[in-house]
């Protein structure tokens, strides 16, 4: 575990809240681009959330049992979604911790995507993709430069 981990949940947040979501400066162009990708996917991740609420809100109507499951299963991929952006935020700064949690996102996902593949024998590959640009964005995290970047950072944040 990095020595830079968080000790209380205001060392989680990003540092000057949101407002900083957009500022890469000084940063390698590979974590540049992995911040992007983890970023973009979080959002992502939220807007379809906050779509699979309105339907696990109708599906409650229809089924309870079912829509009870359906909703739980949806708020924790809010939650899963809003840490992945904080994460994001987080690497961003400097934080080796955030990159590490990041990376067992990335193998979370692969092994979800494994789950539902064999679910579904196969048939849907739909979590493939999302897997893959996942594991594009992990490995940008720990390429050479990405890897000079944080050494270069360790004492100092």
């Amino acid at each position: 575990m990095p020595a830079d981990r968080p000790r209380n949940v205001s060392d989680v947040m990003p540092q000057g809240g949101f407002s900083g979501m957009f500022s890469v400066a000084g940063m390698p162009t590979e974590l540049k681009v992995s911040y992007w990708i983890w970023l973009i996917g979080g959002l992502l991740g939220l807007l379809g959330g906050v779509i699979g609420l309105f339907g696990s809100f109708v599906l409650l109507a229809v089924a309870p049992g079912i829509g009870i499951v359906v909703l739980l299963l949806v708020l924790v991929a809010l939650a899963l979604a809003a840490a992945q952006i904080i994460l994001a935020m987080k690497m961003k700064e400097g934080r080796e911790w955030a990159r590490f949690a990041l990376t067992i996102l990335a193998g979370a996902s692969l092994l979800l995507t494994v789950i539902s593949a064999s679910a579904t024998d196969g048939r849907s590959g739909s979590s493939w993709p999302g897997f893959i640009i996942s594991l594009a964005a992990t490995v940008l995290m720990w390429l050479p430069n990405s890897q000079a970047w944080f050494a270069s950072l360790r004492g100092r944040v």
